[in-house]
């Protein structure tokens, strides 16, 4: 069943690192695999998130979420997306930034070197937002509980998390963008730092507010649906999956919210790489497993016992802003930067071990004590 469900993935994996390797070196393989580990689990919620909708639609919209929607997921967001970052930034069309990459690398290089305090305040504010936001609500299940238990009481506050991050952005503004490193050397990109920062914010209130907005339009078609399935049990007639305008709402709300997913592994990977074509073949292969693990949830019908993957993979998330707004000014070595998200993401995954471990002792311990005094 394993095998069945992610083969496809393990056979991308292994002919994606095996090309890097060829073609590029084993630096290239290195960066790829950090990219498709980082993927992985930045992506892991989503997965989460995602079976839990997709078992609410019939098998039709199940194909059509897992077809087309990989087709947005993996081509569009993980494979042109980069491209159109960099296009943007650099003021080059798409096309004319690929063929750069391809035939001059170097003035492909200097052009994203001097793009870069713009892509790194866009995507440092806007992955300062995700983890703000989740470090600031109060949780059920905490991790470091020393940290995120005052946080959350903080989180009480309207709008703290817009208020911190451009607080964060006024800083970094004045203390790295006068300063910036460029291909020439240094330069004062206050001014883009400033506009990229506030576009960065603005993108995540936009795609948040989306995901509300498909929300409640679901919310409203699965009680009219819900109300038409009373009518048939009423009636004697079986009452389907969703299949109407609910379904196809849940379908809109899946791409927008993979799409939110997807922009802090794409905007991570430009604080682990440059190489748009490193970047679209790791986060490729990462979309694919991710794909593959929402399949298995929603065959297995139920989610993963590993509470703090999630929470590490928000810290991952916060350090990747942070290193992101830092090299506005000072370089950071590529691996040091993927690793240190690799790092977060594994101790949380030690943790939840430990955790599963603990409570299935206790419930041993509990049982034999029953046993005992029966």
């Amino acid at each position: 069943m394993l095998l069945r469900t992610f083969g496809p993935s393990l056979g991308v994996t292994a002919l994606g690192l095996a090309f890097a390797a060829w073609q590029w070196g084993w630096e290239a393989f290195g960066i790829v695999l950090i990219l498709t580990v980082l993927e992985i689990s930045l992506s892991f919620d989503n997965a989460v998130v995602n079976a839990g909708i997709l078992k609410r639609m019939n098998a039709f919209w199940q194909r059509v979420f897992l077809t087309v929607g990989i087709l947005i997921a993996v081509f569009g967001m993980r494979l042109v997306f980069p491209v159109v970052i960099v296009a943007i930034s650099a003021e080059v069309g798409p096309v004319e930034a690929v063929r750069l990459a391809l035939d001059e690398p170097e003035r492909y290089e200097n052009l994203v070197t001097d793009a870069h305090p713009a892509i790194a305040a866009f995507g440092g504010m806007f992955l300062l937002m995700i983890f703000l936001d989740f470090i600031l609500e109060d949780r059920d299940i905490k991790w470091l509980t020393w940290l995120e238990r005052p946080l959350a009481r903080l989180g009480r506050i309207d709008m703290l998390s817009v208020c911190l991050a451009l607080v964060a952005l006024l800083a970094t503004a004045l203390a790295f963008a006068g300063h910036a490193h460029v291909s020439t050397g240094h330069a004062d990109t206050t001014t883009t730092v400033l506009l990229s920062g506030v576009a960065g914010l603005i993108t995540y209130l936009v795609v948040g507010g989306l995901s509300g907005y498909f929300e409640d339009r679901i919310e409203a078609e699965e009680e009219h649906e819900h109300e038409e399935a009373e009518r048939a049990r009423a009636e004697g007639r079986p009452v389907a999956a969703l299949a109407g305008k609910a379904a196809f709402f849940l379908f809109l709300y899946l791409e927008v919210l993979d799409a939110s997913f997807s922009f802090d592994g794409v905007i991570g990977a430009f604080a682990v790489t440059n190489h748009i074509f490193w970047m679209a073949l790791g986060l490729g292969i990462g979309a694919l497993y991710v794909r593959s693990l929402t399949v298995h949830l929603v065959r297995q019908g139920t989610l993963d016992d590993y509470v703090y993957l999630e929470h590490g993979a928000h810290y991952a998330i916060g350090a990747l802003a942070a290193i992101l707004l830092i090299t506005i000014r000072h370089q950071i070595s590529e691996l040091v930067t993927g690793l240190i998200g690799v790092a977060l993401i594994t101790a949380s995954f030690l943790a939840s071990v430990r955790r599963n471990r603990a409570l299935e002792a206790r419930e041993r311990h509990r049982k034999a004590e029953v046993t005992s005094g029966a």
